[in-house]
């Protein structure tokens, strides 16, 4: 096989492999909060479709599928339709410059879990996952319903505010290893104390900080907030399309865990006897967890409170942690 036939069938198989296995890891991610946040607030969770109700996955897809696809009388059609699709697309496109695990060989050759290592990886995913914005802003404008207006409003203006965090927050990250690229970042950070949640601790909490309210977690989230009464921007949807805003929304979880882990976590380095492979799962679950213990332990933040939060304390960190490094 000559090396360019090579080349494509190896990134077409990684492309679909990438999209397989995220796509069902949003799946299981989905049992696996329900599980967790019941743990944590001495319930069950799911327990009635299979083994520990590991089926209940199987068990709401069958009911997303089946489910009637409602599209308001007045609604501009087009833009109601495509504007789930948005969330997914920009979500699963970020999984691109991402390295997932450490290289290793494969009959004879060397293969790179990356699906395209571009030097401008860190720029390639934040502007894939900005793309997102239009997700919640399309959906509450196409709605024709007031509710879904002011909730696409809300939306827009917490991750516009919280993305020039997350950029100011990496930029100390970059200075110090003068790439953009996640895997020069990652093989930057060699030992444990060569991490940089050590050597830019202010830049991680930042930046974990602006990764709830990009994924829609709480205690910051606001974009579509399950404690009110109608459900944001998403309030006129129904049965799959309203699932692919979960789906993009898990998606970016499984991503932001994998993200700071490698810029912040030593990434897939091994560590003492345990290999690289493993020590990137082990992390990037760690963050994930995270997240779900987040949702279990803290009430939400008012609007008000998370813009203030952002614009007055948060910015202004950012910009001491850049001059400071």
């Amino acid at each position: 096989m000559s090396e360019t036939v090579f080349f494509i069938v190896e990134t077409v198989v990684k492309a679909v492999v990438i999209l397989a296995v995220m796509a069902s890891l949003a799946g299981l991610a989905t049992y696996a909060e329900r599980k967790v946040l019941a743990y944590m607030q001495r319930r069950i969770g799911p327990d009635m479709v299979g083994p520990v109700g590991i089926l209940q996955i199987a068990a709401d897809m069958i009911k997303l599928f089946t489910k009637e696809d409602i599209v308001p009388a007045n609604a501009n059609r087009f833009i109601f339709l495509i504007a789930p699709l948005i969330s997914a697309v920009a979500a699963f496109a970020a999984l691109a410059p991402i390295p997932f695990l450490p290289e290793f060989e494969l009959f004879g050759r060397t293969i790179r879990p990356i699906l395209a290592d571009i030097n401008v990886g860190i720029l390639y995913v934040m502007g894939a996952t900005a793309v997102c914005v239009f997700s919640p802003l399309t959906a509450g404008l196409a709605g024709y319903n007031k509710y879904s207006l002011i909730g696409a409003a809300r939306a827009v203006m917490q991750l516009i505010s919280f993305e020039v965090v997350s950029g100011l927050a990496l930029l100390g990250v970059v200075m110090i290893t003068g790439s953009l690229s996640l895997v020069d970042i990652n093989n930057y950070q060699k030992g444990i104390f060569g991490w940089f949640i050590f050597k830019q601790p202010l830049a991680f909490v930042l930046f974990v900080m602006a990764s709830f309210v990009e994924c829609n977690r709480t205690p910051f989230c606001l974009t579509e907030n399950e404690t009110e009464i109608v459900a944001g921007y998403g309030t006129e949807y129904s049965g799959m399309r309203w699932a692919m805003f979960f789906i993009g929304e898990y998606t970016n979880m499984i991503a932001s865990s994998i993200v700071i882990t490698l810029i912040f976590l030593g990434g897939f380095n091994s560590f003492w006897f345990i290999p690289g492979g493993l020590m990137m799962i082990l992390k990037a679950s760690c963050v994930f967890f995270f997240f779900l213990w987040a949702r279990a332990a803290w009430p939400h933040v008012r609007p008000d409170q998370l813009i203030a939060l952002c614009w007055k304390v948060l910015l202004h960190l950012a910009l001491a942690n850049v001059m400071m490094t």
